[in-house]
């Protein structure tokens, strides 16, 4: 079981790094839709870039609960957890490496993104073991929903914040 488990996270992985990879570009692909917009970066902003990650980990975590959840019962509340964890660490480790050097290196940036997309899964490993913080699930599931919201929102009317501004 715990190999099937690794194999599902893996694919998890895998398919957030690529999918995420990829959505960098949809924006500008699809001649600026604003329906694609939605999902995937409109600028360079931190904000937009945590969307690389957010929604195709969602997309993931969505369907691995409904094929999943009865072999993994907390396969939910831990992916959902690895989405929140995630997409904090994204402007963590920027602002922690911005503030530091004083610059924005391309490459950073990039190895950030799969950092955060390999710590999001394996918090979501562990968690999905361990069940630890599951009577928090309504919670995490909530967070994950305003979150989601946020990006929607913020997409079309972004706070004058430097979170929200492209560097």
């Amino acid at each position: 079981m715990q190999k099937t488990l690794l194999r599902h996270m893996a694919a998890g992985f895998l398919f957030t790094a690529v999918a995420g990879t990829l959505f960098h570009f949809f924006y500008d692909w699809s001649h600026q839709n604003a329906i694609v917009g939605l999902f995937t970066p409109v600028n360079e902003s931190i904000w937009e870039h945590i969307k690389l990650l957010f929604f195709p980990m969602l997309f993931y975590a969505l369907s691995a609960t409904r094929k999943w959840e009865s072999s993994y019962p907390c396969i939910g509340y831990a992916l959902s957890s690895g989405i929140l964890f995630g997409c904090l660490l994204i402007p963590v480790l920027y602002y922690t490496y911005t503030g530091i050097s004083g610059v924005q290196i391309t490459a950073v940036d990039i190895a950030i993104f799969y950092i955060s997309v390999l710590a999001a899964f394996l918090l979501a490993c562990r968690l999905v073991n361990t069940c630890h913080g599951q009577k928090r699930d309504w919670l995490v599931r909530l967070l994950v929903v305003l979150l989601a919201a946020a990006f929607f929102i913020f997409t079309f009317f972004p706070p004058a914040l430097p979170l929200f501004t492209s560097p």
